[in-house]
């Protein structure tokens, strides 16, 4: 009994110390005393490169959207870039295109200068940079303490005594265990943004205004067609029908004159 006891306890002091840990930063006294201390995105700098991600904007007219799509495409395959997405909507004046585009972060600005050469006017350009070095470090920190517990857990439970015991630990070790994974794909979200710069581009391209009775004739001209062709498809099908009634009118037209 009272070996359980002091398991317990020893299972308990695990659970309180994986809560207290993640604000153990904060209340801690800082050792720079008569000075400014350090800030978190200080410290990163000397110790890790920054974690950025970049994103960005443009849109801007086209008189050929098809040749500007090529451009576009061929700086993609040179730096070794991808279209996630590629969207083109139709209006009675108007086609709009829109593509967006992953890239290496190290070929973003090489992209959207190959991608938009000759363009003199943009009508919209955002470029956008986002420092997220401290939040990784912050979730870099709470994995390997997740990690940690995780192991302490683990140990704990070659020593348990009876089925109790096990299936409190097992217990605490799967929430651990759904904690780390949720915050491992939290790291690999951001390490993707930051190796993979995105770029959208909206291309608009303006089409000529038909008159009314150009596009009715235009209409007329593309049905009377089809109505040829599926004509012509009738008599195809109707073949044996047409033979009979012309064996029957010849028959009936030579009995008749015959009398």
């Amino acid at each position: 009994m009272k070996n359980k006891i002091n398991f317990l306890s020893l299972l308990v002091f695990f659970i309180l110390w994986g809560c207290n840990n993640n604000s153990s930063t904060s209340n801690t006294e800082s050792p720079y005393e008569g000075e400014v201390a350090p800030t978190t995105e200080e410290k990163t700098n000397e110790t890790l490169e920054r974690k950025l991600i970049k994103d960005g904007m443009v849109e801007f007219e086209t008189d050929n959207i098809n040749l500007s799509r090529k451009i576009i495409f061929d700086a993609v395959r040179k730096y070794k870039g991808y279209v996630s997405s590629d969207q083109e909507v139709k209006y009675p004046r108007r086609k709009t295109n829109t593509l967006v585009i992953r890239i290496p972060d190290h070929h973003f600005d090489d992209l959207l200068n190959d991608a938009t050469q000759g363009v003199e006017q943009f009508k919209d350009k955002e470029i956008n940079v986002k420092n997220v070095t401290e939040e990784f470090l912050d979730i870099q920190a709470r994995m390997k303490t997740k990690k940690e517990l995780e192991l302490r857990y683990i140990a704990l439970l070659k020593q348990a005594k009876n089925v109790t015991e096990i299936l409190e630990i097992e217990k605490q070790i799967e929430i651990l265990r759904s904690e780390i994974e949720s915050i491992e794909g939290r790291l690999k979200f951001i390490e993707d943004r930051v190796s993979f710069s995105m770029l959208k581009i909206i291309l608009n391209e303006n089409t000529p205004n038909e008159t009314n009775f150009g596009q009715k004739f235009k209409n007329g001209f593309s049905n009377g067609w089809e109505n040829l062709v599926w004509f012509f498809v009738f008599l195809v099908n109707s073949w044996p029908f047409i033979l009979i009634g012309l064996g029957l009118f010849f028959g009936i037209r030579y009995y008749v004159l015959k009398k």
